[in-house]
């Protein structure tokens, strides 16, 4: 995530593009997508001391950081607003809830990825793109991965959490259509100024759901670990990680770059393997399998996608 959908992030015309990357910048592409990955782990560490909308309040608090120093994109808060809300706000805080109501984290990663797909109709309803053939396919064989995983629901995997989970995605593929619609902008300042607008509704929710002075007491009983989970999110997760993928997009296109997105729900599922044990049957294997062969398919097309495949996390 992400970019979470800065990978939509137009670049002037004025940048060279470069058609390979250079072995340090494959370095680069290799350590966001490992970062995006193990921050699912973080996050289901994190969410053991804080609420979702508490957890969801801190990474974006802290993720709005630099944009005290740095110029604000030169675009109109009503533009920047339903972005922020569905592309950082909707989509953490469901996906948080999500994984608090018994998604494993693994898994999480693999759905929502999904975001892909949704954006490919939404950005046919709304903006009048032209799926490809290849798409179309890619968004079929993905979605029969998904329905498989559905299957898969019980035991560890609660219904509720797959289904909060999959509103992420949704949610997700709204703020890339909105995104797309955005003039040209320095990535990181995008996403510092766009890191402004989810703490205050998610407080509210967490002062609704929790009561007004929950989110102190958290902090002041949280333990070592779900402070770290917190920091990471925000500085790691969010502002480090967006800011070597913003990068790399303004150096090379972003069918270049964001092949590398597909190593998120990897690295999410061993991750999270390694840290809590999570298993996978048959059947959800099959499912992540067919979701990931899909991603490929959209991602990995001949001609830069007007979708662009990027991590949530």
């Amino acid at each position: 995530m992400t970019l979470p959908a800065a990978a939509c992030y137009r670049k002037p015309p004025a940048v060279k593009e470069a058609t390979a990357l250079r072995p340090r910048h494959v370095v680069l592409a290799v350590l966001v997508a490992v970062i995006w990955g193990v921050s699912f782990v973080a996050t289901r560490i994190g969410l053991d001391a804080f609420s979702p909308p508490q957890l969801v309040t801190l990474r974006f608090s802290v993720a709005a950081l630099p944009a005290l120093v740095l110029p604000s994109p030169a675009l109109p808060w009503s533009a920047l607003i339903p972005v922020g809300l569905t592309l950082f706000a909707g989509q953490f805080i469901f996906q948080f809830f999500g994984i608090a109501h018994g998604m494993p984290p693994g898994l999480a990663s693999v759905v929502v990825q999904t975001q892909a797909l949704f954006t490919i109709v939404f950005a046919a309803l709304a903006l009048g793109e032209r799926p490809t053939a290849r798409q179309w396919l890619g968004s079929a064989v993905a979605l029969s991965g998904l329905a498989l995983i559905g299957l898969s629901v019980g035991g560890e995997l609660a219904l509720a959490g797959f289904l909060l989970t999959l509103v992420s995605p949704v949610s997700f593929a709204v703020g890339n259509v909105l995104l797309k619609r955005l003039g040209p902008a320095d990535t990181t300042s995008l996403m510092a100024w766009l890191s402004l607008v989810p703490p205050l509704p998610a407080l509210a929710l967490s002062m609704a759901l929790d009561g007004p002075l929950a989110l102190p007491r958290a902090l002041t009983r949280a333990p070592a670990a779900g402070l770290l989970s917190a920091a990471f999110l925000g500085l790691v997760a969010t502002v480090l990680a967006y800011a070597l993928w913003g990068a790399l997009l303004r150096r090379y296109t972003t069918a270049t770059v964001t092949p590398f997105a597909l190593l998120v729900p990897f690295v999410g599922a061993v991750s999270s393997s390694l840290a809590f044990g999570e298993r996978f049957g048959p059947l959800r294997l099959a499912g992540m399998a067919l979701v990931l062969a899909g991603l490929a398919v959209i991602v990995l097309a001949p001609r830069e996608p007007s979708v662009i495949l990027s991590p949530s996390s």
